[in-house]
C-alpha cells in the first residue's frame, strides 16, 4: 500500500497464523500513539488485520523516517500508528 509520500508493506515471519489468543482489551484492534506526542506527526492507517504473523514496514518517502511495527493477524492487531516527522522537527529524536 502507498498513500502518497507513506509507503506501508507487510513482512510474514514464516511463522504462518498466530498461536496465541488476542488480548480481550483491544477487540477492534489499537491505534498505536506516537512515541514523542508532542512533535508533528502523520497518521498511516494499516491494513486490518494482518493477514498472519509479522511486521509492517512504514516508511515516508518526505522526510525518511521508517518504522517496524509488529502484527500477528488477530483482533488486537495494530489498525494506525502515528509516526513522527524528521522533515517539521529535524532536531527531534527518533525511536
Amino acid at each position: 500500500m502507498s498513500d502518497g509520500a507513506i509507503k506501508v508493506t507487510f513482512a510474514r515471519s514464516g511463522r504462518g497464523k498466530a498461536q496465541c489468543p488476542p488480548n480481550p482489551a483491544y477487540p477492534t484492534g489499537i491505534a498505536l500513539p506516537s512515541p514523542f506526542p508532542d512533535a508533528p506527526n502523520c497518521l498511516v492507517k494499516l491494513p486490518y488485520p494482518a493477514p498472519e504473523c509479522g511486521y509492517w514496514v512504514i516508511e515516508c518517502q518526505t522526510c525518511e523516517t521508517s518504522v517496524m511495527i509488529t502484527a500477528a493477524g488477530r483482533p488486537d492487531d495494530p489498525i494506525s500508528a502515528r509516526i513522527p516527522c524528521r522533515a517539521a522537527v529535524p532536531t527531534a529524536p527518533h525511536p
